[in-house]
C-alpha cells in the first residue's frame, strides 16, 4: 500500500489527482463545521447523548458528528444513496429505464445519473423536513430550536438548509468519481466515519481507565477490530479461479490458441455496497420512528429484529449487484466466440449454467461474510450492557465500510498506475 502511495505520487496526474481528493473531502469537513441558524447546538448535543443506542446514533456516525450537530452536512450522503436504490431497482422494474441505461450507452448513464439527482433533491427535502420535526418535537423539552426557528420562515430555512447540504455532498462526491481517485460517494463516508475513530478510541481508553468498561473488555474489543481487518483483507483478495482453455486454430502456416487460464471470480464481488445500501434500508422504520420522537425497540440498532433485516438486506444486495456486474450468459458468450472454453462442459448453455452456479455459490459466502461481521456486533451489543456503552454495535459495521473503501481506493489508483505504465510503453 505505501509503495503504491509513493510510485502514485512521483506521477504528477495522479498527485492531482489525490490532491483533488483531499480538498475535496477537507471541503467536506469544513462543511460539517457549518451550523444551521435558529438551532441550540448545546442543547441538541445532550439529547443525542441519550439517543447513542437508536438509529439516531447510527445517522450520526455516518454523518461524522454532523446529524448530532445540525450542520449544513447533517443529512450526510443517505437521501444519494436512496435514490440510487431506488433508481437501480426501477430500472429492473420498468423496461423503459432499463433500456435506457443498458441500449443507450453513455447518453442513458447521464439520463439515468440526471433522474438519481432529483430523486436525491426530493428526497433530501423528505428528510429534511422529517429532521426538522423531531427538532421541534423536542425543542419543548432540550429548547432546541429558538424562537425564531419555530416559525415558518424559520422551518422552511432549515428545511431548505439541510436539503442543499445533501446536494452539495451529492455534487462533491460526482467530482470525485470524476476528477479524483476512487468513487466519491464512498470516499465522503469512508472520512465522515473515519473522523470519529480518534474520538471513540479516546474515549474507550478513558472508560477503561475510570472503570466504567474493564480493561480485558477493551482489550478484546481491540483484538476482535484488528482480526476483523485481517478478515477483511483476506476475503476482498480471495477469488474462485475457474479453469478456461482455449482451443488450437491453424490460420494459414501459423497455430494460435492452446493455452491455459483461468476466469477470476471474486468472492466478495459487490464490495461494501451491499453493507452501504442494507443498512439504509433496513434503518427506514427505525429512522421514521425515531423522527416521530418515539424510542421504542422498533427505533433502536441493536436489536435481534434489526439485526435480521440487516442480515437478510446485505444478502440482498450481494445478490443484485453481482448480478448487475456479472452476466454468466455474456461471459459464456465471449469464451465461445474467442474459442475458449471449461473443461468438462460444452460451450454454449451447459458452460453459462456451470458459470452460473459457481456465482451463486461464491456469492451466498460472501454475503453471510458480510452479514456475520455487520451483524456479530449487534448481537454482543443487544446481551451486553458494557458493550452498548462502548458502541460496539456500531463498530462492526464501521470497520467493514472504512476497509472496504480503502481496498477499493487503493486498487482504482493501482489501476491507474497501470493504465498508465501502459500508455508510456504504447507511446
Amino acid at each position: 500500500m505505501l509503495q503504491t502511495l509513493r510510485n502514485a505520487w512521483k506521477a504528477v496526474d495522479l498527485r492531482k489527482k489525490i490532491l483533488f481528493t483531499l480538498l475535496i473531502v477537507l471541503l467536506y469537513r469544513l462543511g460539517n463545521a457549518v451550523y444551521v441558524p435558529y438551532v441550540n447546538t448545546g442543547a441538541l448535543t445532550s439529547y443525542f447523548d441519550s439517543m447513542q443506542s437508536t438509529v439516531l446514533g447510527l445517522l450520526n456516525v455516518m454523518s461524522g458528528g454532523a446529524f448530532s450537530s445540525a450542520t449544513i452536512f447533517a443529512l450526510s450522503i443517505q437521501p444519494y444513496i436512496n435514490a440510487s436504490i431506488i433508481i437501480q431497482l426501477l430500472c429492473i422494474a420498468i423496461p423503459a429505464l432499463e433500456r435506457m441505461s443498458k441500449d443507450e450507452g453513455e447518453e442513458g448513464k447521464k439520463k439515468i445519473a440526471s433522474i438519481t439527482r432529483y430523486t436525491t433533491v426530493a428526497i433530501g427535502l423528505i428528510q429534511g423536513f422529517a429532521y426538522y420535526m423531531l427538532l421541534k418535537n423536542q425543542s419543548a423539552v432540550y429548547g432546541i430550536l429558538t424562537a425564531d426557528g419555530e416559525s415558518i420562515w424559520g422551518a422552511i430555512v432549515i428545511i431548505l438548509t439541510f436539503t442543499s447540504g445533501s446536494a452539495l455532498i451529492m455534487w462533491l462526491g460526482e467530482q470525485i468519481t470524476e476528477f479524483g481517485i476512487g468513487n466519491g460517494i464512498s470516499i465522503i463516508l469512508f472520512a465522515s466515519i473515519i473522523s470519529r475513530f480518534p474520538g471513540d478510541v479516546s474515549q474507550m481508553i478513558s472508560s477503561a481507565s475510570q472503570g466504567i468498561t474493564p480493561w480485558w473488555v477493551t482489550a478484546l474489543m481491540l483484538l476482535g477490530a484488528l482480526l476483523m481487518i485481517m478478515l477483511i483483507v483476506f476475503i476482498n483478495d480471495s477469488e474462485r479461479k475457474v479453469p478456461v482453455q482455449y482451443a488450437k486454430r491453424v490460420v494459414g502456416r501459423k497455430m494460435y490458441g492452446g493455452q491455459s487460464t483461468h476466469l477470476p471470480m471474486k468472492v466478495n464481488m459487490s464490495g461494501v455496497l451491499p453493507i452501504i445500501f442494507a443498512q439504509s434500508i433496513a434503518s427506514l422504520p427505525a429512522t421514521v420512528a425515531a423522527f416521530a420522537g418515539s424510542t421504542g425497540w422498533w427505533a433502536r440498532t441493536d436489536t435481534i429484529f434489526y439485526a435480521i433485516l440487516y442480515f437478510l438486506l446485505i444478502i440482498f444486495f450481494a445478490y443484485f449487484y453481482s448480478t448487475i456486474q456479472f452476466n454468466p450468459i455474456e461471459v459464456a458468450n465471449n469464451l465461445k466466440n474467442n474459442g475458449g472454453f471449461i473443461p468438462g462442459f460444452r460451450p454454449g448453455k451447459p458452460t453459462s449454467d456451470f458459470i452460473k452456479r459457481v456465482l451463486n455459490k461464491i456469492t451466498l459466502f460472501g454475503a453471510i461474510y458480510l452479514g456475520i461481521i455487520a451483524v456479530v456486533p449487534i448481537i454482543i451489543s443487544h446481551f451486553s450492557e458494557t458493550a452498548a456503552k462502548s458502541g460496539v454495535s456500531l463498530g462492526g459495521t464501521s470497520i467493514i465500510i472504512v476497509v472496504g473503501v480503502a481496498i477499493e481506493t487503493m486498487r482504482a489508483l493501482e489501476a491507474q498506475l497501470m493504465m498508465r505504465n501502459y500508455k508510456g510503453f504504447l507511446s
